[in-house]
């Protein structure tokens, strides 16, 4: 997983990318261009983070940008290093805005409209409480 190095005084990302699903990403990005997120709120695949090509999923003032995911093409891969905005609707923040997320994959299909749904996998998050001091920065 990669970690972006940060002031001690920055807060924490409040979202982050395994290797097998950057990896993933590059992949879906050389089918569908450029890619977001949007963490569903139980709708078609549960609680599951929802993968489109950018702008197919229409946010607003009801959603919140959790960041963008930084991710590191190799060389093989035309356009180099990439970002992918992670969208949640603002009320589903309000119950998860004490974790960080980590966007995963694994195999088995999803119920949703994903990209990644052909592909045989399925993205999901996987979720920790921010520290106390994390949690102050984030704050602060």
């Amino acid at each position: 997983m990669s970690d972006v190095v940060r002031s001690p005084h920055a807060p924490p990302a409040r979202v982050g990318v395994t290797d097998e699903a950057a990896a993933l990403l590059v992949r879906l990005r050389g089918k569908h261009g450029e890619l977001m997120f949007h963490q569903s709120g139980g709708c078609c695949d549960g609680s599951s983070p929802m993968c489109y090509p950018d702008g197919d999923f229409i946010t607003g003032d009801a959603d919140v940008h959790l960041g963008d995911l930084a991710i590191a093409a190799g060389p093989e891969q035309d356009g180099g290093a990439f970002t992918v905005p992670v969208w949640m609707s603002r009320n589903q923040f309000e119950y998860w805005k004490h974790t960080h997320l980590t966007i995963d994959v694994v195999p088995g299909r999803g119920a949703g409209f994903s990209v990644e749904a052909p592909e045989g996998v399925r993205f999901l998050i996987r979720s920790r409480l921010f520290t106390d001091e994390e949690w102050e920065l984030l704050e602060g």
